[in-house]
């Protein structure tokens, strides 16, 4: 990888067992295997954490991580890039926050801010708008850029951690189930 490159982070997601692919867990993993196959590279990646649901619902627990990756795309490629491999794994974009089989969200995309001071009526807004509310994402970031630091809140992981509702669950997913 190029050190003058921008780190890209993409976090990683599903709830719902596709026919393809099974439990939610084995989606996600071939989900970063199509990521590869189209080209990006994962250059760090994070434990696998189970969750509640964010806002809190009798939906299923999630599945979720946290890649680093290497690529030519910018973001408006990149964020079409994902929704093409969420279509493939037969994403439905119903209700918001509803049950997925597959989402894959751009989290940081190096120190670039898009979309913080607009109204902004799309999908791309970088770094990810509620990152900083979900131990799911916070979690696998931390094991993987420690160090990273919020752009526009000038804020570490560990004080977004801090910060986390303590109601929120967030597990290290050791595969079972």
């Amino acid at each position: 990888m190029n050190e003058h490159r921008p780190l890209i982070l993409i976090g990683i997601g599903a709830n719902l067992n596709t026919p393809a692919f099974g439990s939610p867990r084995s989606t996600c993993e071939a989900a970063v295997g199509e990521l590869d196959k189209a080209g990006v590279a994962i250059t760090r990646r994070s434990s696998w954490f189970k969750s509640a649901p964010v806002p809190i619902s009798d939906q299923p627990w999630y599945i979720n991580g946290v890649v680093g990756i290497d690529t030519d795309l910018e973001p408006a490629e990149l964020i079409s890039l994902l929704h093409n491999i969420e279509d493939q794994f037969g994403r439905v974009r119903s209700a918001k926050n509803a049950a997925r089989t597959l989402d894959l969200d751009i989290i940081a995309y190096g120190d670039l801010i898009v979309g913080w001071n607009e109204e902004n009526n799309n999908d791309l807004v970088i770094p990810h708008p509620r990152l900083n509310e979900r131990a799911f994402v916070l979690l696998p970031m931390l094991e993987i850029v420690p160090k990273w630091c919020h752009p526009v809140l000038k804020l570490t992981l560990n004080e977004m951690i801090s910060g986390i509702d303590p109601a929120q669950q967030t597990l290290p997913d050791d595969g079972a189930g």
